[in-house]
């Protein structure tokens, strides 16, 4: 987690200044982006909360979710990226929601994506999402990779 810190630690310094909070909803990083800005001190003041958002139940129990609201859009997309920070923003009444999203490995998604494929999405005073292609199969690589497109989008937005 050491590699994720100094992007936490810049975008907790940012939020704390300009005193705006952020919700966060991820999936394939598995908690690492949670873990990387709550580990920076006073993270109370910025950290509203997250959902690990892995499986259906998740979206439906945690993100009061269904089918209908996702019409016309699937995981791992730019637009589901941008619905997931936009949803979890709202719920945690925070002042910026984060999305990850992506096909960690070894192998790819149902939907025919690459393992190491992600799409990231940032809602707040703006809305942002890219999707980033890391080229690798090993699982836990690409959950920190996945975190630190995450991060680093969040924090080219708090610039």
């Amino acid at each position: 987690m050491e590699r994720l810190l100094p992007f936490a630690e810049q975008i907790g310094a940012a939020l704390k200044s300009r005193g705006e909070t952020i919700a966060i909803s991820e999936s394939s990083s598995g908690g690492l982006i949670s873990a990387a800005l709550l580990a920076v001190p006073g993270a109370s003041t910025f950290y509203r909360g997250a959902g690990v958002i892995y499986t259906p139940q998740a979206f439906r129990g945690l993100m009061g979710l269904g089918r209908d609201d996702i019409k016309g859009m699937r995981s791992a997309t730019e637009p589901y990226a941008r619905l997931m920070a936009r949803t979890i923003r709202e719920k945690l009444d925070a002042s910026w929601g984060l999305c990850e999203t992506g096909a960690s490995g070894p192998s790819g998604n149902g939907y025919g994506d690459a393992a190491g494929h992600v799409c990231v999405g940032v809602v707040g005073a703006t809305e942002h999402s890219r999707t980033v292609e890391t080229g690798l199969s090993d699982r836990r690589e690409n959950m920190y990779l996945f975190a630190e497109a995450a991060l680093e989008l969040l924090s080219e937005q708090l610039r």
